[in-house]
């Protein structure tokens, strides 16, 4: 049935809007090699990164419309294929190396075509003179007031919309790992490829951005299924951006919120007693975890950029839906390179556990990308450099490589490193 209304309102949109018809805005594929070398080992468990080294290719595909419907009414459907994993499976770490593979989640999700976006977007003018906005990938080149309200409905990623950054917010093309890329303590409502279900309202003006969003969580821990049950299994999100003219600086404060059927780490331990506990024993409809996200940014020059990302969540329900990371911070630079489209960007980062995360995972508990077996305790610490070498506008072959201290929170273990190297053809 979707199938058919969605080529209805593609067929019918050039008759309906003052808006442009349907567009292809993009299409992609990335084919990301990694080399995980051997390191220093003398454990593991069921969700630990590899000591024997591993090499891994993930690829990704996509193809990414749009059209107008009426007046400041657009429709955008996204759909894309991604298979292959990162290394070690995409376990073992909170900052998981590879922002473009998909952990395994709950059942098979396979290997074939699957929709990523479709969602409504609706923009209402309230003057204050007008700007453009230039075709992207979800973005039909239009002309909008600049005092704005606008409303996203459907499917997208919560990250389309919150915690965006331009120097460290794609995989495929800067920094990989999931502790750069987003802020890692923001357990963001989303099904195990990062997609979810909802609504979003923002406020534009020239220097200020309001943006609240509600989506569903999934139905348990990195799961495929979201939870239709939305008074008790939901992330909500407000966020406050701030652009003074001219300055290039932007600021952002995000607070969240989820609901969700959670398991609790105080809970898990006082019942497993002196075995092993288990999370999943603990979950129960309608629990809530509450976090902080903060997000800078200072463009210097043409192309030349800093970054700084800091987060927190309470740390006591489980990590659920993006990564195991309750404290985070990262920091960055990205710099023009040598040729015309090139560039560079060095970043490190740090994340940490709550105290009762940290003694579940000692216990010999599992997450849902963690578990040793046992755990000596130490931040997770992070260094990640990449380049970006673009000899024509739409091929990019950025060689990345990282190095991670403490991989999964252990002193025991480590440190890492792990080479990449990414093809991405993008039109």
């Amino acid at each position: 049935m979707k199938r058919y209304l969605l080529a209805a309102l593609l067929a019918a949109s050039p008759l309906l809007a003052q808006e442009p018809g349907p567009q292809v805005l993009g299409a992609q594929a990335t084919f990301i090699q990694q080399w995980l070398r051997p390191f220093t080992s003398p454990y593991d468990g069921a969700n630990s990164l590899s000591g024997q080294g591993d090499a891994q290719l993930s690829d990704t595909y996509g193809v990414y419309g749009g059209t107008g419907l009426w007046k400041g009414g657009e429709l955008y459907l996204d759909v894309e294929m991604a298979r292959g994993h990162g290394v070690s499976g995409t376990v073992g770490l909170g900052g998981l190396t590879n922002g473009d593979s998909i952990r395994e989640g709950s059942g098979d999700l396979g290997s074939g075509p699957y929709i990523a976006r479709l969602f409504l977007r609706q923009t209402f003018g309230f003057g204050g003179g007008t700007e453009s906005l230039p075709r992207g990938m979800d973005q039909l080149p239009v002309t909008v007031d600049r005092v704005r309200l606008v409303v996203t409905a459907g499917k997208f990623a919560a990250n389309d919309l919150f915690d965006t950054n331009l120097t460290a917010n794609n995989a495929r093309t800067q920094f990989m790992d999931w502790a750069l890329f987003n802020n890692a303590a923001w357990d963001f409502a989303a099904d195990t490829r990062g997609y979810s279900k909802g609504v979003a309202i923002a406020w534009h003006t020239p220097i200020w951005e309001i943006t609240a969003g509600s989506l569903q969580m999934p139905t348990q821990a990195n799961g495929n299924h979201l939870d239709p049950e939305l008074s008790m299994a939901r992330g909500d999100n407000l966020q406050v951006a701030f652009t003074p003219e001219g300055t290039g600086f932007t600021g952002k404060v995000l607070l969240y919120e989820n609901h969700a059927r959670m398991g609790n780490y105080a809970e898990a331990l006082a019942r497993a007693g002196a075995g092993v506990p288990d999370i999943t024993l603990t979950r129960v409809p309608g629990r809530t975890k509450k976090g902080l996200a903060l997000n800078f940014e200072q463009q210097l020059a043409e192309g030349w950029s800093v970054f700084f990302r800091s987060g927190w969540s309470d740390g006591r329900q489980e990590s659920f839906a993006f990564a195991e990371v309750d404290m985070a911070t990262s920091i960055g630079f990205a710099a023009p390179g040598f040729g015309k489209d090139d560039a560079w960007g060095i970043a490190l980062a740090q994340d940490r556990l709550s105290a009762s995360h940290a003694a579940y995972l000692a216990a010999g508990g599992l997450g849902f990308v963690l578990g040793d077996g046992r755990l000596s305790y130490g931040p997770e610490r992070i260094v990640e450099a990449y380049y970006r070498w673009q000899p024509r506008p739409w091929l990019a072959l950025p060689p990345d490589v990282q190095r991670i201290q403490n991989p999964g929170y252990n002193r025991d273990r480590g440190p890492a490193t792990v080479a990449g190297l990414r093809l991405r053809l993008s039109y």
